[in-house]
């Protein structure tokens, strides 16, 4: 093996059927488009997800939530909350995401591979999902359910989920507002959906200052984003050595998003 990154994807992430829809199949032919047209899959590993069991699931959602979200798909489908709408397929997929997260961690925690960076394209999103709500184009949320995988199967005590979605990822922040292990960052647009994400929120009984909040105005660019990184998280990430790090990538707070009214470019994205 030659190569110490990987990727996550598959084909059957376009079943989630959106219709028209912001958060639609699009997404991901786009950017796997890209990533071919330049020939960078080449030069990473593919790896293929399995599907989260539904007791890996409950690491963070509750059993009745998860029973709604299997009612509505046996349904033929409907809608979670107005912007999340779900299909038939939805629910096996958002199975095939979680656990598409899920396998990434357990490729990089596999000391008999190379892997130790691996990009996991996959739908439907999850950093909103709280563990009783789907909202926000969420179902199950993949990176948080993934970070309590490497603390129950591998024992870790200090993981960091690094954020920098346009929209706070207020699902995540709930399931670890009172966990010391999780050291959760979150750079959005503030104020904007889903209303959560100020400053003062930093976490609750033993968790408190485990959560760090960085609320930036709208027209924040390349400039802002990077004073954001450089001088909060990096100095808070180097103090709380993480064992493991986790980022949720949204790029929406690029300037040419329509949700949005931030001003990152490219190339800011890239450095």
């Amino acid at each position: 093996m030659n190569t110490a990154t990987g990727f996550v994807y598959h084909a059957d992430y376009l079943r989630h059927n959106t219709g028209y829809h912001p958060e639609s199949a699009e997404r991901l032919i786009s950017i796997m488009g890209k990533l071919e047209e330049r020939g960078i899959t080449k030069k990473m590993e593919r790896v293929l997800p399995t599907r989260a069991s539904q007791a890996q699931i409950e690491y963070v959602h509750t059993d009745a939530y998860v029973k709604k979200v299997d009612t509505i798909c046996d349904r033929g489908g409907g809608m979670l909350d107005p912007d999340t709408p779900l299909c038939n397929d939805t629910c096996d997929i958002a199975l095939l995401a979680a656990g598409g997260v899920i396998k990434a961690v357990d490729e990089v925690m596999d000391e008999s591979n190379a892997l130790k960076h691996i990009f996991a394209l996959v739908r439907p999103p999850g950093h909103h999902a709280t563990p009783n709500r789907g909202m926000g184009f969420c179902i199950f949320n993949n990176v948080a359910i993934a970070a309590e995988q490497l603390k129950r199967k591998y024992g870790a005590k200090r993981i960091l989920i690094a954020d920098w979605d346009v929209h706070h990822g207020n699902g995540t922040q709930d399931a670890f507002f009172e966990d010391t292990s999780v050291l959760y960052f979150s750079a959005h647009q503030y104020p904007h959906y889903p209303g959560t994400g100020w400053i003062g929120e930093v976490g609750k009984g033993k968790g408190k200052g485990f959560t760090v909040n960085v609320p930036l105005p709208a027209g924040t660019d390349d400039s802002g984003y990077l004073y954001a990184l450089n001088n909060i998280l990096v100095p808070i990430a180097t103090e709380f050595r993480p064992e493991f790090v986790l980022v949720s990538a949204g790029f929406d707070a690029h300037t040419a998003d329509p949700l949005a009214s931030m001003h990152v470019t490219s190339l800011g994205f890239g450095l």
